[in-house]
């Protein structure tokens, strides 16, 4: 990665500070943009971005901050949503070093982490030792352990186990003063020693066990937080620092439990300490059979009625879905397939899981729960959803955050009333106290999520670009901090406090507590220097947002058809910053690939929507795409598509690169290497006749030459063309057989018509086997290679072109079916945005005719007209890689599907992503390194793994040549194989 520091720092400090870390500095105008928002509706410009490697690099920045009077900002995902890690100061991202599972203490059920531990990774490395870390967010495949800590995490299974504070031991890392501290549960004489100065590290040290000493030691305190602190029967309670807790301790309280700082360190945001290792413990790993009875209903407040019957079954945890979350996944790729257990257009849905020894055991309690519901008129549908599938009802209902981000338009479902926590006995009544207030200010909102332990997340639709908007922001968040106040509740459940409910904390108990806050944060921080500003002497809640009321929002035309979300700005602000595309290789999935190699914010989804979005906002420039900037921010997507369908706001990288790029061609023109790999089906048709002149041009000393001279990456062997094109083939080729089942349109796209004729060949005898006669229409190249570098006016010409062939050429009743994924797809995904009028009219029946042929041999088989008896008897092992198109944009089942026909073939998938060629992506010299790395995170391991008779499955020409390049193993694209199992 470039580092262009650009910023001001006239006086070297910050570039002195680079020199002294082994790990990274960054005070560019691109990095700090980058790190100027998280998952909330804040945005602060940060003085720089740290990257510690060590903790003698954490020591000296913060050395850096309290000399320099300015900040450290504890980041880990950067999924907050109360601003917790956007401020002013030195953001100091511990993901990417700080991610050691340090040890296991498997009879003591312990282990110790370092921050940056994603906690679904932690959970995946206890599985063999039978242990579990219980608390889980909804963001468990990418949030880290640091966050929890600093946040004082919940999640869905809080019922059963609390948050993340009941589950931290020990806390090292380094008080304020440079100083590294360690805490943990502590006798009544050891907490005197310290008191005394005795076994502390510094005269701080001292100073933060006296002021405690002081504060809890007094009757006054303990019977303020006794009247003022939440109800003690509410689970979930991060209103501020939790001095209760310590309170109701030894020596201080009547429990029998040691004084230990945790408490305390756990849900301070950052804002006391910096902590660089923590001892957490670990449950039981969770029992063998889980279900959940999907319960549908016709009213929130049915539902929340319901919730506390559910309690009565002791279940592990209960969750509510509503309407507008369930609206939204109808039109999500990934979500929608999650949707099987929904009946009908329920209001609500509670999501109530179990736990147990056996099938057997969950089926008489769900029976005895739904007799007591029917009873009382509670619910209309009842499904049981077992074992695996319950990961996909718990992948919706974690999808909500994201989802509520396709809401067209300005207005959108935000954070902040969404963290309440209330006695969940109260929580019928609360939520329609709340409802009214809404509905008298005529606001709708989103109710979803911890029913069970009275939290339900509650979003109002506002639109933060008006005045009016930011006025309601303020308002409703007021309003629903008397309500919360009035029962007594928690105005956060387990966000936290952040910038955004810090100024209400002295409404919510009382100013005196807050004063002991301010006190409490003075002693342990005196220079101010631990992320300030968050839970106390905050800003107003309504400064320093992502978005200026009022604000133009630029309409650039394009070459796309961006009017569905209503302008491309719009379509990269439904990117909110949730960070699904921080998951890595071990969570599944596609996306991000550079992500998951480099594990580099800047490398994200999020990244490159957020760099967008500023650049159109913000840019004085005409065309505003015209920015080195920004492309280098895009220049690692690899146009995959996988955020597309796992993106839960379905945020399309590929097409807004393929746009800028675009716009940023009209401006300077498309580079040599660009017009090359565009034109390569040009360039191809020029050597038909003479391919030996091709591929003698890829090879030796000649082709090296060539690479270098080209920008393509000398290790790569580049695709030879055939000695024939599949077009002449055809031509001579006798089809022979009994045609039962008619004809089928066969797509001789660009890459088939020139390197993979094999692979066609092999198609059209496969077909003719099956009962089907093979025609070519007369429909040009797909336009992929012109589509990869954002050469979009060549592509649309294409595009409109091919919608009147494809009219012309296939009948009404036929389907078009195509061999390379990437060029089929494009039919079906760009056409319809690529074309205007007439022709997009043309192009959408075009898109609803395309077909995998995985997908077509996979209906034909459920349909009848194929047999699983034409094909061999005998045994294969096959392992199957999907091409990125076909996961974004249609499903691996069907490729399953074919490949099982032969009834004694094994079909393994391998749980891969990209393979990280993506087209000309790997080929290309200064992406060779990382395109190799996405492969060894899963793909190249996992065949290498496999014996030599293992078949080996791709459907994509370039997933093919990758796969060769990395493990010196030959993959077939599934045609082949099926073709060499036929009787």
């Amino acid at each position: 990665m470039k580092n262009n520091n650009t910023a001001s720092d006239s006086n070297g400090s910050l570039t002195s500070l680079q020199k002294q870390l082994e790990g990274k500095l960054f005070y560019d105008q691109t990095m700090r943009t980058l790190y100027a928002t998280d998952a909330s509706a804040y945005r602060e410009m940060p003085l720089a971005v740290a990257i510690p490697k060590t903790k003698e690099d954490i020591r000296k920045i913060i050395a850096f901050a309290r000399e320099n009077n300015s900040s450290v900002i504890p980041r880990a995902a950067g999924t907050s949503l109360a601003g917790q890690v956007v401020g002013n100061g030195i953001v100091v991202d511990i993901s990417q070093e700080f991610t050691k599972i340090l040890s296991v203490d498997q009879a003591n059920k312990t282990a110790w982490v370092e921050p940056g531990v994603i906690r679904d990774e932690l959970n995946i490395h206890l599985k063999p030792h039978n242990l579990f870390f219980g608390p889980e967010t909804s963001t468990s495949n990418r949030c880290m352990i640091g966050g929890m800590l600093g946040n004082n995490a919940c999640g869905a299974r809080s019922v059963i186990y609390g948050s993340t504070r009941e589950h931290v031991l020990e806390i090292k890392g380094f008080l304020a003063d440079g100083n590294e501290a360690s805490f943990g549960a502590l006798t009544n004489a050891e907490f005197e020693d310290k008191c005394n100065g005795i076994n502390v590290v510094s005269p701080l040290e001292q100073a933060i066990y006296v002021q405690a000493k002081e504060i809890l030691s007094s009757a006054e305190n303990r019977t303020l937080f006794d009247d003022n602190y939440p109800k003690k029967s509410i689970p979930r309670r991060n209103t501020g620092y939790a001095l209760d807790l310590l309170a109701d301790s030894m020596p201080f309280g009547n429990s029998n439990e040691k004084f230990n700082f945790c408490k305390l360190i756990a849900g301070s945001e950052g804002t006391l300490f910096f902590s660089t290792e923590i001892k957490l413990n670990l449950v039981d790993a969770l029992k063998p059979f889980a279900a959940l009875v999907c319960v549908h209903f016709n009213s929130i407040n049915e539902s929340l009625k319901a919730n506390l019957e559910a309690l009565k079954f002791n279940p592990d945890s209960v969750e509510l879905i509503d309407h507008y979350i369930l609206e939204c996944t109808k039109e999500n790729i990934e979500q929608s397939k999650n949707r099987f257990f929904v009946q009908g257009d329920p209001q609500a849905i509670l999501a109530v899981e179990f736990l147990r020894d056996s099938k057997e055991e969950i089926d008489l309690i769900a029976k005895e729960m739904e007799a007591v519901m029917r009873s009382k008129n509670l619910g209309y549908h009842f499904p049981i959803v077992y074992g695996e599938d319950t990961n996909k009802v718990w992948t919706l209902r974690k999808a909500g955050l994201g989802l509520l981000s396709n809401i067209p338009g300005d207005a959108k479902a935000v954070a902040v009333i969404e963290d309440t926590a209330v006695d969940v006995n109260d929580l019928p009544d609360f939520i329609e106290n709340f409802n009214a207030i809404l509905k008298e200010r005529n606001l709708n909102c989103v109710h979803y999520a911890h029913a069970a332990t009275g939290e339900l997340h509650l979003r109002p639709i506002l639109d933060l670009k008006t005045q009016e908007g930011t006025a309601l922001f303020r308002t409703i968040a007021t309003d629903i901090a008397h309500l919360v106040k009035k029962y007594k509740g928690s105005l956060s459940g387990e966000h936290g406090d952040g910038r955004l409910r810090g100024e209400f904390i002295s409404l919510m108990l009382g100013e005196e507590i807050n004063q002991l806050f301010i006190q409490v944060k003075q002693t342990w921080d005196p220079w101010n220097v631990f992320n300030p500003g968050k839970i106390v002497n905050t800003p107003p809640m309504d400064t320093s947002l992502r978005y200026t009321p009022g604000q133009d929002t630029p309409m650039p035309d394009t070459y796309f058809d961006f009017s569905e979300q209503n302008g491309i700005l719009r379509a990269a602000e439904m990117c909110n910053g949730s960070g699904d595309c921080r998951k890595t290789e071990k969570s599944g999935g596609t996306m991000c690939p550079s992500y998951m190699a480099t594990r580099d914010e800047k490398h994200t989804t999020r990244a490159r929507a957020n760099i967008l979005r500023e650049t159109i906002t913000n840019s004085p420039k005409e065309n505003k795409f015209d920015d080195e900037a920004l492309l280098e921010v895009l220049d690692l997507c690899l146009s995959c598509k996988g955020c597309k369908s796992e993106c839960p706001s379905n945020v399309d990288m590929a097409k807004l690169k393929a746009e800028t790029l675009q716009q940023y061609h009209d401006k300077n023109g498309v580079k040599f290497r660009s017009k090359l790999i565009g034109n390569t089906p040009l360039i191809n048709k020029l050597f038909a006749s003479i391919p030996w002149a091709y591929n003698l041009s890829t090879k030796g000393l000649l082709g090296n030459i060539i690479k270098k001279s080209t920008g393509f990456a000398t290790e790569r062997n580049l695709p030879l063309m055939h000695k024939i094109t599949f077009a002449k083939w055809m031509k001579k080729y006798e089809q022979k057989g009994n045609f039962k089942n008619g004809k089928v349109y066969l797509y001789n796209d660009e890459f088939l018509n020139y390197y993979d004729v094999e692979i066609g060949q092999t198609a059209v005898k496969l077909l003719n086997r099956l009962g089907y006669q093979v025609e070519i229409p007369e429909i040009g190249i797909s336009g992929r290679t012109y589509l990869s570098k954002g050469m979009l006016k060549e592509a649309r010409e294409i595009a409109e072109k091919n919608t009147q062939d494809f009219a012309k050429s296939i009948p009404e009743n036929a389907v078009l079916i195509g061999i390379e994924p990437s060029a089929i797809l494009s039919f079906r995904d760009e056409y319809p945005d690529l074309c205007r009028g007439d022709f997009k009219t043309k192009a959408q029946a075009f898109a609803k005719k395309s077909f995998l042929i995985e997908e077509f041999l996979a209906t034909e088989l459920e349909e009848g007209r194929i047999s699983p008896d034409s094909f061999t008897d005998s045994e294969e092992r096959v392992r199957m890689h999907g091409h990125c198109f076909q996961k974004a944009l249609s499903s691996l089942v069907p490729l399953k599907k074919i490949l099982s026909m032969p009834k004694n073939y094994t079909v393994l998938n391998i749980p891969s992503g990209c393979c990280g060629m993506a087209g000309s992506f790997g080929y290309e010299k200064e992406h060779y390194d990382i395109s190799m790395k996405i492969g060894e995170l899963v793909l190249f391991p996992t065949i290498r793994s496999e014996a030599e008779a293992t078949l080996i499955s791709a459907s994509g020409t370039s997933c093919r040549h990758q796969i060769a390049d990395g493990t010196g193993r030959k993959a077939e694209h599934p045609v082949k194989i099926l073709f060499n199992a036929l009787k």
